[in-house]
Order: structure tokens, then sequence, then C-alpha cells
């Protein structure tokens, strides 16, 4: 493990170990603390240090593909080139996501585990004739005759993609448009689901500050000035470990001016 990460397991015994016995906290659990401690690295996560993984997963037979179990939000889908560079896809909400009612032999819906909510299926494939709606054959919306020639209609379409997805919420999972066996997401990861989560040393008294925090809230014998000061303890702690995590520096600030003044080719 890169040593400018410090665990959550170091998080609940240093704060353990900087208790003693005239604190408001005395008496709170190694497990309440730790559960704190990732509720805390959690909201660190989503506001200042999102941790963005990367994963190939499969397609499926039905184009789709599931979303990992640590998914929170996306950032890109594409599959990988020759020229090792990943080739985006775009994002298409009119790609089918809909379910029919699975139906027993005399057509009623079926409740096979008996909750209240009938079984559903893909409903994937179209139901209207190509060349209608839609289609390559298609004149309508898609594309205009002119003196013989086919084009395309001005304000649709546009752009060039590898493919195209849509995100199924509900069955949390991506419908895939294009022929690629498999693809790769980048996407923002819950670092709290991790089986002993890591954060960045900068992040460590911010954390610290969160636990504490939240274990005064509830304590009717703590005064309100107690809480009040706890909870902008942990809001100025992570202001400060994110002025730190994302400092600009002046080498960054050169890059910038370089990038933007390259000279152009003369003709």
């Amino acid at each position: 493990m890169a040593r400018n990460l410090i665990t959550v397991d170091q998080i609940v015994n240093d704060f353990v170990l900087s208790m003693d016995s005239s604190d408001y906290v005395n008496d709170a659990g190694d497990t309440i603390i730790r559960h704190f401690a990732l509720r805390g690295i959690r909201d660190f996560g989503f506001d200042v240090s999102q941790r963005v993984k990367s994963l190939r997963l499969t397609t499926g037979a039905n184009q789709t593909v599931e979303l990992p179990d640590d998914f929170v939000d996306l950032i890109k889908v594409g599959v990988v080139g020759a020229d090792g560079l990943l080739h985006v896809y775009g994002v298409n909400d009119n790609i089918n996501i809909s379910q029919r009612y699975v139906l027993d032999g005399n057509d009623n819906p079926v409740d096979s585990d008996g909750d209240g909510v009938y079984d559903r299926e893909d409903a994937k494939s179209g139901s209207v004739q190509s060349g209608v709606f839609g289609g390559d054959d298609s004149v309508v919306f898609t594309n205009y005759i002119y003196q013989g020639n086919v084009g395309q209609l001005y304000g649709l379409g546009g752009g060039f993609y590898m493919g195209e997805y849509r995100i199924n919420k509900e069955q949390n999972r991506l419908e895939i448009s294009g022929d690629a066996g498999e693809v790769v997401i980048e996407y923002i990861a819950d670092e709290a689901r991790s089986s002993n989560p890591v954060i960045h040393a900068y992040a460590e008294e911010a954390i610290q500050n969160y636990i504490y925090w939240q274990l005064l809230k509830r304590k009717s014998n703590v005064p309100a000035v107690e809480k009040q000061q706890a909870r902008h303890e942990w809001f100025e702690s992570k202001r400060i470990a994110k002025s730190r995590m994302n400092a600009f520096s002046k080498e960054d600030a050169l890059r910038v001016i370089r990038k933007n003044f390259k000279q152009s080719p003369k003709y």
C-alpha cells in the first residue's frame, strides 16, 4: 500500500488512543467509531477525493453490462483501440430499456416470490417494422430525400462514437449499442465499501474530526457549544485537506500557459 494512504483501521486506532476519561465520547466502542469513520470516508470521498476506478467488463448476450458493486457515478464508457487509447461511447437516451410482465399459460401475470409485484423480463426487441420509424431505410425524422439523394436532417445526430450506451438505473446496468464483446468503464467508486478502506494522509485529521462530531450529535448531556465547535472543526479540516490535495503549483500554471501559446504552422 502507498505510504501516503491511511487505512480505516489506523484511523480508528488513533482515535481510540487519543481519548481520555474526561472526553465526552470516552464511552464510545470501536464498532460505532469504525461506523462513523466509514461514513466520514464516504462523505469526504464524494466531496473532495473522488476515487476513480477503471474496469473492463464483458458485454452480455442481451447487450447489457452489470455495474460494479461499488459503483456510485459514471464518468465514461468505451472500448480500447489498437492505439491503447479509450474510444468513448456516446449517451443515447433512446436505447430501449423496457420490460414486460411474465405471463403464465393463461396469459396472467406471474408473482413467483409473492411480494405483490409481478415478475418482469426484458423486452428489448423491436415491435415496429423497420423503415416506418427509424432503421437504416427510414426517411421519417432520420433522413430526407432531395433530387434522388438521401441526406441527414439538419440538427439531428452529429459526432462520431464507437458505440452508444444508456444507464438503466432500475436494473443497475448499462444498455449497450455496439458490437464490442467487452467495454471499459471509468466510474466513481464508494471507497467505504472496501474491506479495509484507505484515504489520503491529508484527510486523516478531517476524518477524526468527523467521528468526534458524529459521536457528539445525539448526546443530550453535551453542551450545544461543544457540538457546534466539533461541526466547525470537521468542515474546516475538510477545507484544509481539500486545499492541500488540489494545490495548483507554479509548474501547473506554466504548463497551462505554454499549452495555450503553441506556435501555429505557417503556410
